[in-house]
This record gives structure tokens, sequence and C-alpha cells, in this order.
């Protein structure tokens, strides 16, 4: 009945890979449940245990809810950057209450949502060329790579240099050995393997004592009522707080497209023409699941790229995230035990995440330098500028502009020169004193 449900027959996968793709996603990204209270507790006052538990809630209703309705191996959660926007440049920079910065977020996602139900985003997606789709997906696997890098701690910031690479610590050499364990497990072709790796590396860490038994199995503090439905949305009605509205809808729209883009493709949810199945679902999802996230008291919610290593491990369908889903919701009772797993042991599956996504780098023409440049730039920003939006954006611009210059403007549809528009816009909305003063200076120094 369940495989009926999800088509595993037809998508080439079966109950034992959805369960260890789900299980997967969730380790990847279990992170969530501590980071994201972190951060917006830290800077805003919120209460951090009931963050904790809305965090879990509504991951786990939106990634549920994309299994079932987009059966989809997508899973949701408060965005990263975007809970950072929400704490630093909403709540400490326009010095707005909580409450206010979460009425925002709402209509951030409202607007969203308007743009999705009149298919305006679909046709955004639909508009971007194959090899800046392909490019997507190698940014996001170099992003995802680095990231990796730094929780394992091979990379580490430095002043001089900004990265260098770290010393060989004892937690290094466990997290090496998880990753070992993936690249001979994969070789092998054995379903799990980045699942086993980590599990491996937790095991090392315990034995060797650089993690912490927990001390208890479970935990009962559901209590929510500090933050859920506190969100003031007159509050955020007003002039001064436009452009950060649009600025989370921006981000959110370009942070969900890339990663929607390089995971369905990933997990072969495109029809003949590369289209992504199921497309409209997904964007209405993700919308209503950034007002749902406000009303229960967290930042805007996302598509997650941590999705591709579910992917990676034969995730087809709305089944794995289902798991995924589920598992988030058991999160609320053992973050005891969750909270064992350290990011180095998990840092190796990004790694791998990022060799996979790797492989869409043959789909682009290099020699062709009207589809090279905006990949390269694609590629390039996304990993440097820590950000998949920004990455994003300034290639769309680069791709319109590259064909302009070359007298090829007419070979570029009408709904990207709307995307380049968007994507100029978003690039300068909270810059935009600063280039108002700068041009004065040029003009009349």
């Amino acid at each position: 009945m369940t495989g009926d449900f999800f088509q595993l027959a037809k998508r080439n996968t079966n109950f034992k890979t959805e369960i260890l793709a789900g299980v997967t996603t969730f380790l990847t990204m279990a992170y969530i449940i501590f980071v994201n209270p972190d951060i917006l507790s830290t800077a805003t006052g919120m209460n951090k245990q009931a963050l904790i538990a809305v965090t879990c809630i509504i991951t786990a209703v939106a990634t549920i809810t994309v299994g079932i309705f987009a059966k989809a191996p997508i899973a949701m959660a408060p965005g990263m950057g975007l809970n950072a926007f929400f704490a630093y440049s909403l709540v400490l920079g326009h010095k707005i209450s909580w409450q206010t910065a979460l009425g925002v977020v709402f209509l951030s996602g409202l607007f969203f949502l308007v743009l999705t139900l009149l298919g305006l985003r679909k046709k955004l997606v639909r508009a971007i060329p194959e090899p800046l789709v392909a490019a997507i997906s190698v940014g996001i696997g170099l992003f995802i790579t680095f990231i990796g890098l730094v929780k394992l701690g091979i990379i580490i910031d430095n002043k001089a240099t900004l990265v260098s690479a770290g010393p060989i610590t004892s937690k290094v050499l466990i997290g090496l050995a998880g990753l070992a364990v993936m690249l001979f497990l994969e070789a092998k072709k054995i379903k799990g393997a980045l699942l086993i790796g980590i599990i491996a590396s937790t095991v090392l860490a315990l034995a060797f004592g650089y993690a912490k038994k927990p001390q208890s199995i479970t935990s009962a503090k559901l209590q929510i009522s500090a933050v859920a439905f506190h969100l003031d949305i007159i509050g955020a009605l007003k002039w001064s707080l436009l452009a950060p509205i649009f600025s989370l809808m921006f981000m959110d729209m370009f942070d969900s497209i890339g990663t929607l883009v390089a995971c369905c493709h990933r997990a072969d949810m495109v029809d003949d023409r590369k289209n992504i199945k199921g497309l409209d679902r997904l964007l209405a999802i993700d919308a209503l699941a950034t007002m749902t996230g406000a009303v229960l008291g967290t930042s805007t919610t996302t598509a997650y790229i941590e999705s591709a290593a579910g992917i990676e491990q034969g995730g087809r369908s709305g089944l794995t995230s289902v798991v995924t889903g589920v598992l988030f919701l058991l999160a609320l009772l053992f973050v005891p035990v969750i909270q064992i797993v350290p990011e180095y042991a998990t840092a190796p599956a990004l790694i791998m995440v990022g060799l996979f996504m790797m492989k869409e780098v043959k789909k682009i023409d290099f020699t062709n330098l009207d589809q090279a440049f905006p990949a390269f730039i694609i590629i390039v920003m996304i990993a440097l500028s820590y950000s998949i939006s920004t990455g994003l954006a300034f290639g769309f611009v680069s791709f319109v502009l590259i064909k302009t210059v070359s007298g090829r403007a007419k070979d570029v549809k009408a709904a990207m020169w709307i995307i380049a528009a968007l994507s100029l816009l978003f690039l300068s909305i909270n810059r935009l004193d600063n280039v108002i003063e700068n041009l004065k200076n040029v003009l009349w120094p």
C-alpha cells in the first residue's frame, strides 16, 4: 500500500532504500535542532527551549507535507542565513521586536505564495538555461563541501588569508575515519554508506571520550507558548520594513530555486523537457511553511540542500521526506540522544554529497563563453559568498549581461529578463543608500 502511494517501483526504489535515505537526510541536517534556536535566542532573547521544539515541529510538518503532497525527497526547515538575517538584520539592525520580525517573515511568505499561485515562480525556474542548472548543482556541491570541511575542522578561519588548513586533531581523524568508511562502502556499491559512516564516527567519538553519553534518553520539554502565536503582522506593515520583507522573499526564492533545481534533477524528478515534476506543489508548500513557521515562532522555512544526502543514498520518493519528518517529531522526545552526534561525524557526509553533485559539471560547455562565464560565476559565488541566493543572483545577471553585450539579447527568454531584474533588485535593495551616495560622489565630487 505504501509502495503504491509513493510509486516506489515506478521511481526505481524500495522501502528499505527510502528508510535509509530518510535517516541519512535527518542526520545530516539534525544540527538545525540546536543551531537555529541558538542563533535566534542569542540575538533576540527568544526562549531557547521553545525554539528547539518549534524547530522540530515546523521541520517535521513541512517535510512530511512535501512527502505526502509533492511526493518528493526534499526536506524543509528554518534556513541557515535566513535565520541570521532575522536575528542580526531585522531585530538588531532595524531595532524591531522579534514579534514584529516574525510579522515580516509572514508577509514575505505571503508574497511568495502569491507569486507561486500566479505561476510566476514556475516560469522563472523553467526559464533557467540547462547549463546554468548544472552550474547550480556544481556550485551547491562546492558549497556543501566547504561547509563539510569547516565542520570537520580541516578548513579554519585565518585573518590573513580568510581561510587555511587546520591542524589534524583527534576529532579530525575520527571524522576522516568516517569519510574512509563512506568511500569504501560507496566503492562497493553498498546502500547506506553515508549513514553507516556517520554512525561509525559517532561510535569512535564515544569510545575515545570525545563525545559524552547522554545523561537521559528522553526529554519532555515541548512547551512552545513562549514564542508561538506572538507574531505582529500590523507592526510589520511599515514602509521602513518593505525592503527587509522583499529581501527575505528574494533570499528564500533563490535559495529554494537553487536547492529544488539541484536536488530534483539528482532525484530524476524531471520530465522529457527537463522540467521539474510537481514544482507548483513544492513551491506552494515552501511558501506555506514560511508562513506557518512565522505563526509558530521561527524564521523563514526553506528547502534544505542537505536533502541531497538522502537523494545520494537512493531516496527518490516522498517516503524519504516522511521518514525524515517523523524522525524530527521523535527528536522532540530524544533530543539528548541526537545531541551526542558530533558535527565532525556528519561533516564527511556533506563532503561526499559535494563530490556527487560535482558530476553535473560535464553538462557545461566551457568553450562557449555565453554559458561558461555565468556558470563559472554561479559556481564560484555560491561557495565564496557562502550564499546560494547571492551566487545565483550574480550568475543570472552575468548571463543576461554577456548575451546583451555580445549582441544576442534576443536569445534571452522574457522570464530570464525578469529573473535578472529581480537579481539586481536583490543585490542592491539593502545597499541603495550606499549606491546613491557613491553616485553623488562620482557625479558631483
